[in-house]
């Protein structure tokens, strides 16, 4: 018998590869989507978020999912979903799936200008639970005070953008 190194790294890639559309469903991290309210529609875990109060139409509004962990909120790299979008000034509403039922935490950004970067004095953001926020906890509220449960079905929240 004859060793194939590549006839094995191809087999692993298949495997793979696979694996890799499930990785949502197991609820791994990274995973940007596209709003789909269908998903919402599906008898699947998921969450209805309506964003209200966005000052304008401009930018991209991104909205991120997170597990309410210490370990997990806000921390980089950690976000389940995310999805990013134009803005509209005023309300609008998002389906953010969930992959397994659980305790979650949202956060939302308006990137103004959509440069890609936080501008302190002109982007916007807001959290699940619309927690304040002062400078003593910097911006980023426990996750224990954005949590929210998601069982087999469908939530819905309500967050309120602020901007400086």
């Amino acid at each position: 018998m004859t060793f194939k190194p590549f006839a094995l790294a191809g087999s692993a890639a298949i495997a793979l590869a696979a694996i890799a559309p499930s990785a949502f469903a197991q609820g791994g991290y990274g995973q940007e989507i596209k709003h789909d309210p269908a998903r919402c529609q599906s008898g699947k875990p998921g969450v209805w978020v309506s964003v209200t109060d966005i000052k304008e139409s401009k930018g991209t509004l991104r909205i991120q999912s997170y597990r309410a962990t210490k370990a997990d909120w806000l921390e980089t790299g950690r976000w389940l979903t995310r999805m990013e979008v134009p803005a509209k000034a005023g309300t609008m509403r998002f389906c953010m799936p969930i992959a397994t039922p659980g305790t979650y935490g949202i956060a939302v950004r308006h990137d103004i200008n959509g440069n890609g970067k936080t501008d302190i004095f002109a982007d916007g953001g807001a959290m699940s639970n619309n927690p304040s926020l002062n400078i003593f906890n910097l911006g980023k509220p426990s996750y224990k005070k954005v949590a929210f449960t998601v069982g087999e079905g469908v939530e819905s929240i309500s967050i309120r953008m602020r901007y400086r």
